[in-house]
């Protein structure tokens, strides 16, 4: 298969390893030259105020790509603006709008990242121990700390790449299967390793699984319970669920739609399955308002205590342009006006999100199209970062500037042509 039809999917969902020269995983020395910290204590310059009739054409744009249809929500000084184009719904016909709820893939990470970081905070996890000292004999190599795991710098392959070699079958074998988290980390360990413990970024879903073991180790509950008692309850997020291995979603929601590889072949709806192939990984559900509420919150610092909020906006480069970083269950994403945003995206079969916010959390965006494995749709739709942060559309392709690439995608995942 051409490697210009395969998508970055790491996991929910590909790892793109950083250019720069290997780097530990451990806690930067001071000076440390590959990793960048953003966590900055004056405040950042506001950016550029939205431009609204910049974000419709971007939501236009993802249509146009593939998308049945595209939604954004921005929460900001200037209040709250939402924009949808297309339909949620290709059998009703019914409009897409901001108030759907979907599958969120891979932002499931932040969420699982603040989790293990409250945990740390409590002093029931050490960020830089050895994952096989809370979890015996679980991993390959004692070398393998919690910290690599949440930078995805552990080495461990994502059983995702050959789960999902070919779109549909891949999916409808696993549509309604139940894993249980060792098996997801037994289908990793049957793949060669990506690289050395700590020498390079290389995104992996099972990483973000072994973080869900590790949270169901250290509190005795569900990461279910976890989500809904540390993050979903104190924000008042009443749309946001965590509902594995249940398959439909509740309430008023947007219909999922996957590309097959066979160009011309029809949309599969992808609406109902188990998600259990990610689990902690990628399966909540969740709505624009509730990701605006989500990552502001975190931004501004009221799910962290400072220093876990510093740590997990200690940055790496994740691809060779310098303008995309992860640090601990978080992307930054430097755009083309200066103005840095964090966040994640997300890749699960038949969405692709969007949820980022400024340094500070004062201004959010929450994006959704409801396709996925079409890289064109998922490019287009990262054109509301620029229409919501720098008040305009993208550079063209090849210009100077801030563009979504295909390697920013969660899931391996082949675009149909």
């Amino acid at each position: 298969m051409p490697l210009n039809r395969r998508l970055a999917l790491g996991a929910a969902l590909l790892a793109v390893v950083a250019a720069a020269a290997p780097v530990s995983a451990a806690p930067a020395a001071a000076g440390a030259a590959a990793l960048v910290t953003r966590s900055e204590k004056a405040a950042p310059p506001a950016p550029p105020a939205a431009d609204l009739q910049a974000l419709v054409q971007a939501l236009r744009n993802t249509t146009a790509a593939g998308a049945p249809g595209a939604v954004a929500r921005i929460t900001g000084p200037g209040g709250v603006r939402s924009r949808a184009v297309g339909v949620r719904d290709r059998a009703t016909g019914a409009p897409m709008d901001a108030g759907s709820r979907f599958r969120i893939g891979s932002v499931t990470k932040t969420f699982s990242a603040v989790v293990l970081l409250q945990l740390v905070s409590e002093e029931k996890i050490r960020l830089d121990a050895p994952v096989n000292r809370y979890l015996p004999g679980l991993l390959p190599d004692d070398r393998i700390t919690v910290r690599h795991l949440l930078s995805h710098r552990s080495g461990l392959p994502d059983y995702t790449d050959a789960m999902f070699a070919r779109t549909v079958p891949g999916f409808e074998a696993v549509r309604t299967k139940v894993f249980s988290y060792r098996d997801l980390v037994n289908l990793s360990l049957k793949e060669p390793r990506t690289t050395a413990p700590g020498a390079a970024y290389a995104y992996s879903n099972t990483n973000f699984v072994v973080v869900g073991m590790l949270i169901e180790k250290a509190t005795g509950h569900s990461v279910a319970k976890e989500y809904e008692r540390r993050v979903i309850k104190p924000l008042g997020l009443r749309n946001t669920s965590y509902v594995h291995p249940a398959t439909r979603i509740e309430g008023p929601h947007a219909r999922g739609y996957l590309h097959p590889d066979e160009a011309g072949a029809p949309l599969v709806d992808s609406t109902e399955q188990t998600v259990s192939w990610a689990q902690s990984a990628g399966a909540v559900i969740s709505d624009p308002a509730d990701l605006n509420t989500f990552t502001s919150a975190l931004l501004g610092g009221r799910l962290l205590p400072a220093r876990m909020l510093d740590a997990m906006l200690t940055m790496t480069p994740a691809d060779t342009t310098r303008t995309r970083f992860y640090g601990l269950g978080l992307r930054r994403y430097d755009l083309s006006c200066g103005t840095s945003v964090y966040g994640h995206t997300g890749t699960v079969q038949g969405f692709y999100t969007y949820a980022f916010a400024t340094r500070d959390g004062r201004r959010s965006l929450a994006a959704m199209a409801n396709t996925s494995n079409r890289g064109a749709a998922n490019t287009a739709l990262g054109g509301t970062l620029e229409a919501a942060f720098c008040g305009k559309l993208p550079a063209p392709a090849g210009a100077r500037g801030f563009t979504v690439a295909p390697a920013d995608a969660d899931l391996r995942e082949r675009d149909a042509r």
